[in-house]
């Protein structure tokens, strides 16, 4: 199965392409300050993907994008490119939850202990994924061992702080989240890499290989996982 993976849940424009067990990445990750750029740079991503491994888009077995949760606009521009992709070239289209590829990036890591460094000899760690959602917020989720301890949910940093005190064992936590609200983190136990740790990107690898394991859905079922209201609504 050859899948193409997309993802702009993020600032991040995130394109990736599976083939016999290999990932082909392209991204685009905008400086401090920069706008992200997921209109301009998506297909040509895609593209550059395709071409990277090898391959035409009529190679092309099955599309998988995020869902979010992340930015309104992010989401709306990669799950309509998905959605007009599937239908231009009768693709099949899975969604996948952009935590959980978050999450699955943070590869084997050693057990934790109580305080939340990781040591051997204790308890697996959960894994907890932490998105930065702007409004004082983060989006975030977790799992162990594959499982999910965590639904995914959009909380102030107090209510993060109390989720990860109320885990039997600390947690890694990871992402831009991670990053932004580390002192909460580290003060409720959880473990939080550096911030130049490449486990806080989200890579294609991981949307690709969710989209290979995941059922495929109706592309006009295909929506985007917002977790709460937009910033702007119309007047009533």
């Amino acid at each position: 199965m050859i899948v193409l993976g997309l993802d702009t849940a993020t600032p991040s424009t995130v394109a990736g392409v599976l083939r016999e067990g290999t990932v082909f990445e392209v991204r685009d990750d905008p400086a401090p300050g920069e706008r992200p750029a997921h209109a301009a740079r998506l297909l040509a991503a895609a593209e550059e993907a395709l071409a990277a491994a090898d391959v035409g888009w009529d190679d092309v077995s099955r599309l998988a994008v995020g869902v979010g949760p992340g930015s309104f606009t992010g989401l709306r521009i990669g799950i309509a490119t998905a959605r007009g992709l599937a239908q231009a070239r009768s693709i099949p289209v899975t969604g996948v939850s952009t935590l959980e590829a978050l999450a699955r990036g943070s590869g084997p890591r050693p057990e934790a202990s109580a305080g939340g460094a990781p040591a051997g000899g204790g308890e697996a760690a959960p894994i907890l994924a932490v998105l930065d959602a702007r409004r004082g917020e983060a989006f975030a989720a977790a799992w162990l061992g594959g499982q999910p301890v965590l639904a995914a949910a959009a909380l102030s940093p107090e209510a993060l702080a109390e989720r990860v005190r109320a885990m039997p064992v600390a947690p890694l936590a990871i992402g831009d989240g991670a990053v932004r609200f580390r002192g909460s983190l580290e003060a409720a136990g959880a473990h939080v890499p550096p911030d130049e740790d490449g486990v806080h990107r989200l890579r294609a690898e991981h949307v690709c290989r969710l989209g290979a394991e995941g059922s495929p859905t109706d592309r006009d079922a295909l929506l985007p996982d917002y977790l709460r209201e937009p910033d702007a609504v119309p007047r009533r």
